[in-house]
């Protein structure tokens, strides 16, 4: 798949049914649809004040998907707010034209300073949804090899050992360690969230480093500050050094490849005065080009 956004937008999309008709996920077709509605359109206008391409649907229809399964709150126009605020944050929160925070993340986490009206929903999955959402996450690391996953599996080694690690250290049973892994919501963090490539670090230390930064921060704010959502306020707050971690830890910027223009040739003039008239001119094939555009 040369757009590994097809898959991801394939994935939620059938989790979000799934979920809605035989899991009685807490959002209705009505406010999916005015998520999807919000983000599609904030795309659409931030996109079109920026520069003259088209709206990036593919990226906005990921960032609506996941807010439709994680963020619930009973005033639609609250949700309409966090779609805005997910969408916006990547033009407005940027360090040389590369966007900070991950939309998703950024538009909660904004949400739950501004407002005690909003709440995640991270224990609605059951055992059947969670072990298929964990075959198609598990499968997209396949689909989405350029879009960098090596930051998914150095967040959940990381993430693994530092819960087993305090399980280890108390005596607990390993049962329990298991159990807090077990959540569909960390899925949806750790293969849809952190391991976004346009706003992850460059190179690859430097997204090794940040996902054990955020494995840390997340561990810290559960188990030292005993607060909920831990995952979301620490991505948050290390996406914030990840331009410092560029600065200590260069590599190529991603983009999304999107499409293949097929090969172009060129017609050169050979020198003047050549005495052959076969030399007069010779082919010369062009770099194959490829179309890229932000997230």
């Amino acid at each position: 798949m040369a757009d590994p956004r097809l898959y991801q937008i394939g994935v939620l999309t059938g989790l979000l049914v799934y979920g809605m008709g035989w899991l009685d996920f807490d959002i209705t077709i009505a406010r999916a649809a005015l998520l999807l509605a919000t983000v599609l359109v904030t795309q659409a206008v931030c996109d079109r004040f920026d520069g003259p391409r088209p709206a990036n649907v593919k990226s906005a229809l990921i960032s609506g998907l996941s807010l439709c399964l994680l963020l619930r709150t009973n005033d639609p126009l609250l949700a309409v707010v966090g779609g805005v605020l997910a969408i916006a944050g990547k033009f407005v929160f940027r360090y040389r034209r590369k966007h900070i925070f991950n939309p998703t993340n950024g538009g909660i986490v904004a949400l739950l300073l501004v407002s005690d009206r909003v709440w995640l929903s991270p224990g609605q999955w059951g055992a059947v949804a969670f072990f298929g959402f964990l075959m198609a996450c598990l499968g997209g690391l396949v689909v989405n090899r350029a879009s960098r996953s090596d930051v998914t599996c150095a967040f959940i080694a990381a993430y693994c050992a530092l819960l087993f690690g305090r399980s280890l250290y108390l005596g607990e049973p390993m049962a329990i360690p298991l159990h807090r892994l077990e959540s569909g919501a960390l899925l949806l963090f750790t293969f849809f969230m952190i391991s976004d490539p346009k706003t992850t670090p460059d190179s690859r230390a430097g997204r090794v480093l940040f996902a054990s930064l955020v494995a840390f921060g997340a561990w810290y704010v559960q188990f030292r500050l005993f607060r909920t959502n831990g995952l979301l306020w620490s991505l948050a707050a290390w996406s914030m050094a990840v331009p410092l971690i560029d600065r200590l830890l260069p590599g190529e910027r991603y983009g999304w490849v999107t499409a293949r223009r097929p090969q172009k040739f060129s017609w050169l003039p050979a020198s003047a005065g050549s005495p052959t008239a076969a030399a007069a001119f010779r082919l010369k094939p062009e770099a194959t080009g490829l179309s890229r555009s932000t997230q």
